[in-house]
């Protein structure tokens, strides 16, 4: 496989991906909806799955794309696919444009992912500094020690003093490490601190780190799809409940817990978001939960129907490749046949041209009953976006012999190679 092959097949990819999320995020919030008075920890798994989907789908067909061979792996774009069965007056134009420009899609969104990564591991370049350089308060340190035993963790967790920070803040997995203001550590009575530590073990104890790590590696590939932004805050902010009630049940009072809060209130949000920080989410609602919380049921049941709804719709739009079978007859004695009079020659693209691009392309047509084509697809690319766009958009203008089953025209597909040589 060229090079120009894999930019067009990531290109194919990355378009591709925001229909998928789009259609994600609206099964996503539909269930979030039916689940709003469920437990949040229910909440917290239906948006980490939702935004793991954001992921997976791409990456699913992006290796189809790459080792497949068949329609499901074709260069072109489901998009532009779409934009093809519209049949608006523009769409030819935007195929095109969509085609020829699939290398600088991939530039950008490469640029992009790349600083986004550099940003991320910066932060936690300077997380570890923290860890490594700051001060330790021995009382506190015996303190938080004390706590995490109560927490049954078992790996050591440190506390370091930090002067930039504006609220405690947790990193690291395999030694964790919990960063203290100092101005907390000075001004905050003890009790409200502790408090504080709590909700930090609380994360420490679920592995929020890893969760938000990931979360943030999503994010830098997904950078230019809001529904992915939407979905990393909504576990956020269920995430800082999870660990406000383990908080609030293991000091027994959950207003010590809101008091604290409400003094971080008026301190400055901390910007490192790769560390778990315990002013993360609404701060006023999550106070008002802790000191008149809501009656909740575990109604997790009520997202069955939508979480259904969301499987059927995902495997339908899986399975709506020009490669389906779902329109092909197994009882066909006779396939189409092309009437190659009937159409003109493909003409050879100015910007391939140029390139002196060359290639063979497999092309799929869903041949009607009266011998039109219905549906027309990529199955297999010459290497080149656009000769494949050529070749496909000028052989759907001919006419064909119908299949046959029992001496009957019927809908069915039929391959079709073109071979594009500049002699």
């Amino acid at each position: 496989m060229t090079g120009h092959d894999l930019i067009g097949h990531v290109g194919a990819t990355l378009l591709d991906s925001v229909w998928q999320a789009a259609l994600v995020g609206l099964e996503t919030s539909v269930a979030l909806v039916g689940l709003r008075k469920a437990r949040p920890q229910t909440r917290y798994t239906t948006a980490c799955v939702g935004l793991l989907l954001c992921l997976l789908w791409p990456v699913v067909q992006l290796v189809a794309r790459l080792y497949g061979g068949t329609a499901s792996a074709s260069g072109t774009p489901v998009l532009v696919q779409m934009l093809a069965g519209a049949g608006g007056a523009g769409s030819d134009g935007w195929q095109a444009f969509l085609q020829a420009h699939l290398a600088w899609v991939v530039v950008g969104w490469a640029a992009c992912a790349g600083a986004l990564g550099l940003r991320m591991a910066l932060g936690l370049v300077w997380v570890g500094h923290q860890a490594r350089t700051h001060r330790t308060d021995a009382h506190w340190n015996e303190r938080l020690t004390t706590m995490a035993a109560q927490f049954r963790i078992t790996r050591e967790v440190r506390l370091r003093v930090v002067d930039v920070l504006a609220s405690p803040v947790t990193a690291g997995w395999w030694r964790p490490v919990v960063l203290v203001p100092a101005s907390l550590v000075a001004g905050m009575p003890p009790q409200l601190l502790e408090a504080l530590l709590a909700h930090e073990l609380a994360h420490v104890r679920r592995h929020d780190y890893l969760v938000n790590l990931a979360q943030s590696v999503i994010e830098t590939i997904l950078f230019y799809h809001p529904v992915v932004w939407w979905l990393s805050h909504r576990i956020r902010v269920e995430r800082e409940l999870i660990a406000d009630d383990i908080a609030a049940r293991q000091l027994g009072e959950p207003r010590r817990l809101a008091l604290a809060l409400s003094e971080l209130e008026r301190l400055q949000f901390s910007t490192y978001h790769l560390a778990q920080a315990a002013n993360g989410g609404d701060l006023m609602s999550r106070i008002k939960r802790l000191v008149r919380p809501d009656t909740q049921t575990s109604n997790w049941k009520a997202a069955l129907p939508v979480l259904a709804m969301a499987v059927a719709v995902l495997a339908g739009c899986a399975g709506t490749t020009p490669g389906s079978s779902a329109l092909e007859h197994d009882a066909v004695t006779t396939k189409p046949i092309a009437k190659f009079n009937s159409c003109a020659k493909p003409e050879y693209p100015q910007a391939s041209l140029a390139r002196r691009a060359e290639g063979t392309v497999t092309l799929r047509f869903l041949i009607d009953t009266d011998g039109s084509v219905a549906e027309a697809a990529v199955a297999k690319s010459s290497g080149d976006a656009l000769l494949d766009e050529a070749a496909r958009v000028a052989i759907a203008k001919c006419r064909f012999t119908p299949g046959t089953a029992g001496g009957k025209p019927v809908r069915s597909w039929v391959p079709v190679q073109y071979v594009w040589s500049m002699s």
